[in-house]
């Protein structure tokens, strides 16, 4: 890639010597200060967390490539790797934790991390439910930041109840949104929240078509028609196998609804709703470090170049940020439309000729539009 762009390729000796500056808490924050300059945080931030795995070529651990929960069941050494955004999906920090520590455990020091890196007051984290446990909520609250995060439905809550009660038969409007105050936590620190449950309609018919064949499956099943394999619908007491129709009831009666839980306790729920939607802005990045930049396999062993290799990782995630913001096009088709281009100079004595491709009139755009945008 440097060759073809026209730089002149370091020595291994030369990035080894320079790799571990990279790994330094300093630079890291500086870098990160950057980015969060150039996303202009202000003293209040929103910002969006999630993480994932980075697995290594290995098959030994060593206390912080381990074995882990793998999304893609992989069985190698692995590292979590948290993710700061902001709501566009610029990056803000990123930092390593052991393979094998649970995502909950992971978001907490980051955030602090951040916002002692840059001054933050107020933060309002968004993140998916499993980043977030009761203790992490209320350590969130503790710290004086807000949060939104999604939740989950495994009963019919009352006021979903309550509105089918008094519209029997009926098919809630698109987009309906119901609220409902609620108390969380043990009875020695419980603390005011608000979840705001909103049904859509394209969500109910995905859900339903999955029910519809989960159940006929199960049915299948009890028949004996079909191997018992892992199905919710199929109780099994003793010997004697059933549909569990109780639970089905429940599921159709959920189909569609999903809830967002914040301690913002006077937010619109169309803010609610919308920030937590932009997770797919940070799910995004992680997609395109991963196979854009090619953030893997991991082949370095120390701490130190890991945490290196994440940092050139990060900054080239921010570049790649930057590009598709100004120009509206993917960083795959930005590589792939100017790597074909090239300026040549030739030297004939007393003159240079500098002999080049002319370039596209949208290619001439997306340029401008990122040259204007670094002012």
């Amino acid at each position: 890639m440097l060759a073809e762009a026209g730089v002149r390729a370091l020595s291994y000796r030369t990035v080894k010597r320079r790799l571990p500056g990279y790994a330094k808490p300093e630079w890291r924050n500086r870098l990160s200060g950057a980015c969060a300059a150039a996303a202009q945080i202000g003293p209040s931030a929103l910002v969006l967390y999630d993480v994932t795995t980075l697995w290594f070529d290995t098959d030994t651990g060593d206390g912080f490539r381990e074995p882990g929960f793998s999304k893609e069941r992989r069985l190698d050494p692995q590292i979590t790797v948290g993710l700061l955004t902001d709501a566009t999906g610029m990056p803000l920090m990123i930092d390593a934790f052991e393979g094998n520590r649970a995502e909950t455990k992971t978001m907490i020091p980051l955030v602090q991390r951040f916002v002692a890196a840059h001054g933050i007051a107020g933060v309002t984290v968004i993140a998916d439910a499993g980043m977030m446990s009761e203790a992490n909520l209320a350590e969130v609250e503790d710290a004086g930041w807000s949060f939104v995060i999604g939740g989950k439905l495994p009963e019919v809550p009352y006021v979903i109840g309550q509105w089918q009660r008094a519209n029997p038969g009926a098919e809630p409007a698109d987009g309906m949104t119901l609220t409902q105050p609620v108390i969380m936590g043990p009875k020695a620190n419980q603390r005011r929240r608000t979840t705001i449950y909103q049904y859509k309609t394209d969500r109910t018919r995905r859900t339903l078509h999955g029910i519809d064949q989960q159940v006929a499956k199960a049915e299948k099943a009890v028949a004996g028609q079909a191997a018992i394999k892992r199905n919710r619908f199929v109780t099994l007491t003793g010997g004697t196998r059933a549909v569990n129709r109780d639970l089905e009831t429940k599921a159709r009666t959920l189909a569609g609804w999903k809830p967002y839980i914040t301690n913002i306790l006077d937010a619109e729920p169309s803010w609610v709703i919308g920030a937590y939607h932009q997770l797919w802005r940070i799910e995004h990045a992680f997609r395109m470090s991963k196979h854009d930049l090619r953030a893997r396999p991991v082949y370095h062993h120390k701490r130190e170049s890991i945490d290196a290799h994440l940092a050139v990782v990060f900054a080239a995630l921010a570049i790649s940020h930057r590009i598709e913001t100004q120009t509206g096009w993917t960083i795959k088709k930005f590589v792939r439309a100017l790597r074909r281009y090239r300026t040549i100079k030739i030297n004939t004595g007393s003159h240079t000729v500098t002999a080049e491709d002319p370039l596209p009139d949208e290619v001439r755009q997306a340029l401008a539009a990122i040259h204007q945008g670094a002012h």
